[in-house]
């Protein structure tokens, strides 16, 4: 997990061969004006989904991890909290290949980390987090999915 000024998004370039390209996207987009959607950049291998979501309170929220692709979240108009999960210490539990997504309902998160709007949390596949915890009834957040 990656939590970091969206400035710095350009100083983790090396971590993966697609975030480069994530990099020319924010640069040439507006991602507040842009409508909820989903948006390709590479194909199945990059994209983002801008959306309206939510807000949840921490009980509310759903830990989850994907096997496939690592989440760039970014939240652009209100504070979001994330939960953080260890994947290791979570239970087993069914994952669905067609989604990339294994959802752990009913399990708090062990900490917590939260990003103001110009902020990101990157979270791989090992890294188990609960999103959308806000003190707002709905929020507007964009999540990159990138090809792990």
């Amino acid at each position: 997990m990656i939590i970091d000024s969206l400035d710095n998004l350009k100083k983790y370039v090396a971590i993966n061969p697609l975030f480069p390209k994530v990099v020319e996207f924010l640069k040439a987009n507006d991602l507040n004006k842009m409508e909820d959607g989903k948006y390709e950049i590479a194909g199945k291998d990059l994209y983002v989904n801008i959306t309206t979501t939510k807000g949840k309170t921490p009980d509310e929220a759903v830990i989850e991890t994907h096997n496939k692709m690592i989440d760039i979240q970014i939240p652009l108009t209100a504070t979001e909290t994330f939960g953080y999960t260890q994947r290791g210490a979570l239970p087993e539990v069914a994952y669905n290949e067609e989604k990339d997504i294994t959802k752990i309902p009913n399990l708090a998160a062990e900490s917590y980390v939260t990003c103001q709007p110009g902020m990101m949390a990157i979270f791989f596949p090992q890294d188990g987090h609960a999103p959308c915890i806000a003190g707002v009834p709905e929020f507007k957040k964009a999540i990159f999915k990138v090809k792990a």
